[in-house]
Parts: structure tokens; C-alpha cells; sequence
């Protein structure tokens, strides 16, 4: 297969790199958004999955309401660069954190919204909030059956809570949050669907609970990939917060809800040495990272598939990262050998710790490289 103009400009990149693909991520971006408008839903995306500035200003060109993001770090990154609406969805019970929070709110106005699942959490928000005399919106978090963080639609301390948030003076209640984060174990569209469809109903009992007992509920939000790519009912929610969209990996590919040529990011390595069983490259943990799954499941076979360069995504080129040392990738041969030398595109496992390690994007546009820096990536404290 003949080269092209970027991939001989790939062949003399120093590897290990990140590659992003500027024209899929651009699909990726355009179809999400055209999902949540076709639903009448608000789009506010999660950007842990990839920490960049210059991706999250797309994606609201695009027509995101704002952003999600997990970490403190990550709201500081997007509030200092110029965010105007930001969901930190992890609780936040340390009153440094919310120090912190709010001295960047000092020289960078935005609507920060916060999450808790426990009258400790509630409490530390709003005692913090009244020492800035701030405003601080807040959704109570609801576990759907990813049994992480969040209350169970049955717990009895789920209206307390709600009826807590919306008398404190400071804080906002603006409704309930949830994560069907154990959709990425579905082996189908089906299953991801269905596990769609019960995350909405849980949210709905919730709302409706409340709504009984005179606690408006201005939002119902949820957010997780497979579950928003896999669904056609939205009705009673208000906002959708997937984050892997953006790239896509093996995992929603496995989970049946994209197809391998929808993925944007990959990583791209070199053969250094190989022996009788394996290729082995520069692409060890520190870059493919040694993730097999999400939240401790297990997903696919390896730590990724692999391609020579000319052969990207050819089904009778694919080769399995099989074992990962820190920086060494071992990929099993299979019927075809590759020169030591040989420059090899690496499809990750799971897209979003990949980006963490990066310290910038190479991106592929059109004919171009250019770099993108990931300006949240390792950022925690």
C-alpha cells in the first residue's frame, strides 16, 4: 500500500505519540451534538476524557451548554481558561478544595455546579459557599447500578438531602446527576440500551418523589457513552454528560454502540526489537496505560490493536497488544513479519487514561501535523 503525505510525515515522528485524527474527532463531535438536539436534550460533555482547552472550545462550537469535568484540577484548567459553566461531578468534601475552588473564581467568573450523596458533602458546600458568600449549584447524585458514588433512588435520605440543598441560602438546588457508568460492560446496543432505559426510569422515580413532595427539580441529567449512543428514549431528561464520544475506543466498539472507524485517537509507536513470539515497540504502559476495561471490569482481549502504519485498521493487519512492561509493548505476531524500524498505529483499550498521560495531541489535519497540548493531563493534588 503506497504512502501517503501524512504518513510519511508520521514515519519521521519521534514516537511515542498520541495521534488524534482532526476530521473524525469533528464527526464524533457534529454527531453527538446532533443527538442531543434531536432530542431535545442539552449536551455537557465530560472532559476528563480528554483535557484539552482547544477540544473543549469545539465542543461548545459545536453547541455544548458547558462541561462536566471529575476533578478540581481539571475546573481549574477550564475555568482559568475562560469556561463560563462547569459540573464538577465527584463530591468535594475537603475545605481546601473548595478554597482553592473559589480563589480561581476570584479572576474568572463562571457557574460552577457541584455534586453530593451525603449530608457531609452537603454540608462542607454549603458552610464554604456562605464563607464566599457565593452562589453554588448543586445536584444530589443518584447510583443507577454502577454502585460507585451516589444514593439509590430508595434511600429514604434522598428527599432529606434535596430539601436540605434547596433552603440553604448559598447553594442551588438544580436537581439529580447520574453515571450508568456499568454500560461499558454491555456486550450489545441491546444491553446498552436497556441499561439506558433503566438508568431513565430510576431518574424519573426520583424526580417524581420529589417533585410529590414539593422539591422542584429543575434538571435530570445523565451521561455515559454507551448508554447515550445506544438510546432512543430521552423523555424527562434534561442533559446528557457522555465524555469517550470524542475519541471512541475498543470499548463502545466492544459494547456494540460504534464502529472501529468512527475511533479518533490512536497511538503510534515503533518496532525495536522482536523475537519469534512478538513484536515489541516503545509503547508500554506509560503510554497504552495497562487498562484492560473500566472501573475495574474487564473488556477486551490485550491493551490494544495494533497496525503497521500503511495497513491502519485493516482487518488482515490487526495484531494484539498482548503484554505491556512500563515502556515496552509486546504484540503478538501473527503471519506477516515487520522490519525493526517499523513504524506501528495503535488503537487503545480505553482512550481517556491514554490522553491523561499525554502531554500533547499530534493532529492529524488533512495533510498537516500540529500539536494540540493537553493542558489538564496529570494534574492531580
Amino acid at each position: 500500500m503506497a504512502s501517503s503525505p501524512i504518513q510519511a510525515k508520521l514515519k519521521e515522528l519521534e514516537t511515542p505519540a498520541v495521534l488524534l485524527d482532526a476530521t473524525q474527532l469533528a464527526s464524533n463531535l457534529s454527531s453527538m451534538q446532533k443527538r442531543a438536539d434531536r432530542h431535545g436534550v442539552a449536551l455537557r460533555p465530560h472532559v476528563k476524557t480528554h483535557k484539552s482547552l482547544e477540544i473543549g472550545r469545539r465542543q461548545l462550537d459545536f453547541g455544548a451548554t458547558g462541561i462536566t469535568v471529575a476533578t478540581l484540577d481539571e475546573a481549574i484548567v477550564f475555568i482559568e481558561g475562560g469556561f463560563a459553566s462547569i459540573t464538577i461531578a465527584r463530591p468535594m468534601i475537603s475545605a481546601t478544595k473548595w478554597d482553592r475552588l473559589f480563589s480561581a473564581l476570584e479572576s474568572h467568573e463562571a457557574d460552577v455546579r457541584i455534586v453530593a450523596d451525603s449530608e457531609e458533602g452537603l454540608r462542607i458546600a454549603a458552610d464554604r459557599a456562605a464563607a464566599y458568600d457565593k452562589k453554588v449549584g448543586i445536584f444530589i447524585k443518584i447510583d443507577v447500578g454502577l454502585h460507585r458514588c451516589g444514593l439509590s433512588p430508595e434511600d429514604k435520605r434522598l428527599l432529606d438531602l434535596a430539601i436540605m440543598a434547596q433552603e440553604a441560602t448559598h447553594l442551588d438546588f438544580r436537581g439529580i446527576l447520574s453515571h450508568a457508568g456499568h454500560a461499558y460492560a454491555a456486550g450489545s446496543s441491546d444491553e446498552a440500551a436497556n441499561l439506558a432505559e433503566q438508568e431513565r426510569r430510576l431518574m424519573l422515580v426520583v424526580r417524581d418523589t420529589l417533585l410529590a413532595n414539593d422539591v422542584p427539580v429543575p434538571e435530570v441529567s445523565v451521561g455515559a457513552t454507551p448508554t447515550v449512543l445506544a438510546s432512543t428514549h430521552f423523555e424527562g431528561i434534561t442533559e446528557i454528560r457522555p465524555g469517550n464520544y470524542v475519541f471512541l475506543d475498543l470499548l463502545p466498539v466492544r459494547a456494540g454502540v460504534a464502529q472501529q472507524s468512527d475511533i479518533a485517537l490512536s497511538v503510534l509507536g515503533t518496532v525495536i526489537s522482536k523475537n519469534n513470539d512478538h513484536f515489541i515497540t516503545d509503547t508500554g504502559s506509560k503510554t497504552l496505560t495497562s487498562d484492560t476495561g473500566v472501573h475495574g471490569m474487564t473488556g477486551t482481549q490485550g491493551f490494544g490493536l495494533a497496525y503497521p502504519l500503511d495497513h491502519y485498521q485493516a482487518a488482515d493487519h490487526a495484531l494484539i497488544v498482548e503484554k505491556v512492561s512500563e515502556e515496552h509493548g509486546l504484540i503478538r505476531r501473527t503471519g506477516f513479519d515487520m522490519p525493526i524500524g517499523s513504524r506501528v498505529r495503535i488503537i487503545p483499550v480505553h482512550a481517556c487514561p491514554v490522553a491523561n498521560l499525554a502531554r500533547e495531541y499530534v493532529v492529524l489535519d488533512d495533510d498537516q501535523l500540529v500539536t494540540w497540548p493537553v493542558e489538564a493531563a496529570k494534574g492531580s493534588r
